[in-house]
């Protein structure tokens, strides 16, 4: 598979390329002249060896300076190279760097409602959380959120339906996670605790040798392509789906408020040009990736399990606990909960119709081998 590079990403016919063609064309000469230079700083949470997850900040960066003349040049940075991956938020907030790209869940300990910017469990699907978003008033929605952050935020890429991680036994029945030491945090650890389990949130690049270790029994990440990089066939043997607390999981790039304040309604307009690119190219990215990875992994010796619907049950019915108690005591949450909600209810009607139908037809077909 050919790297991702501004140019495949910026020639491809989008609706985010469309974005791109009109941004492009207000960066002509005679704009560009009245342009500032600027230089920024990007912190990403993720490392470098994540390609497909740290490349859309380098999508993102290369886009706005192509789009700007080089006028306008975003510099990208791994965890660690200013601030670690999980401080990206606090970066960002007060000023150490001007922008971030990160997980908003990640700042599920600030205040439950940074999860609706990535994901919380049985919620949207990759295209309702972007029609949401998009659409739907999300965008605005979390920005309200996040002005008491000093952070605007804008979408910068998902992963997808995300695989429900790698365990070093099977998960049979509810009873099976109690006691279970699991590398999951956030909302979804959250709901692990209610089901008896024990959350453990590890940053990506500790997850193995915790797995390895016996430090923790099971740890989930994204899906079949991280997770074959990361190595986690070696030394977990069963890999469940689906990973029910991310339906899908959206990152954010994150700006400090003064500093997007401050920047020309021209370069605004770019800078949300450039994250829809970077949010197509991460997702269009997995869904070419991951169906080789998956084949790989099993080859290898991983073993499928589907947590049953028992098992499910019992997640949905821990997790509804999980937002009662929150919406009783965060209004903030409660506002955005419920918008959410109303999305994934008329979706998820719509989409048992025609989309279903057509996929599960189609699945059927790639079965019998006749795709």
């Amino acid at each position: 598979m050919a790297p991702i590079t501004r140019r495949s990403v910026l020639t491809r016919g989008t609706t985010a390329g469309l974005g791109v063609a009109a941004a492009t064309t207000l960066a002509a000469p005679a704009i560009a002249q009245s342009a500032p230079t600027l230089t920024w700083r990007l912190q990403s949470s993720f490392p470098k060896s994540l390609d497909t997850i740290h490349g859309a900040g380098v999508v993102f960066a290369d886009a706005v300076r192509e789009m700007t003349d080089n006028k306008f040049n975003i510099q990208v940075f791994a965890p660690g190279d200013i601030v670690g991956g999980l401080q990206v938020a606090d970066a960002v907030s007060d000023g150490t760097v001007e922008a971030g790209h990160t997980a908003s869940y990640y700042y599920w300990g600030k205040d439950p409602t940074f999860a609706f910017g990535t994901a919380v469990p049985f919620g949207l699907n990759a295209r309702m959380q972007n029609a949401w978003m998009y659409q739907g008033g999300g965008i605005e929605l979390m920005n309200a959120f996040y002005k008491d952050y000093n952070i605007v935020g804008f979408p910068g890429g998902n992963t997808g339906a995300q695989m429900g991680g790698w365990f070093r036994k099977e998960i049979n029945a509810p009873k099976d996670w109690k006691g279970l030491k699991m590398r999951i945090g956030g909302f979804g650890g959250a709901i692990m605790q209610k089901l008896g389990g024990v959350p453990q949130q590890i940053p990506g690049g500790d997850i193995y040798p915790a797995l390895e270790k016996g430090t923790i029994d099971a740890a989930e990440w994204v899906g079949p392509y991280d997770d074959e990089k990361l190595g986690f066939q070696r030394v977990a043997k069963y890999y469940y789906y689906p990973g029910w607390w991310e339906g899908q999981a959206m990152l954010h790039f994150f700006f400090n408020a003064e500093k997007w304040n401050a920047l020309p309604k021209t370069y605004q307009a770019i800078v949300r040009a450039a994250s829809e690119v970077a949010n197509q190219a991460m997702m269009t990215r997995y869904d070419i990736l991951n169906p080789g990875s998956i084949r790989r992994l099993v080859g290898s010796g991983a073993v499928l399990r589907p947590f049953s619907e028992d098992v499910l049950d019992a997640c949905f019915d821990a997790a509804n606990e999980v937002y009662g108690e929150i919406t009783a005591k965060n209004a903030k949450f409660k506002k955005v909960y419920d918008a959410m909600k109303q999305v994934r209810a008329e979706n998820y009607l719509w989409f048992q119709l025609s989309e279903h139908t057509s996929d599960t037809y189609m699945m059927l077909l790639q079965r019998k081998k006749l795709l």
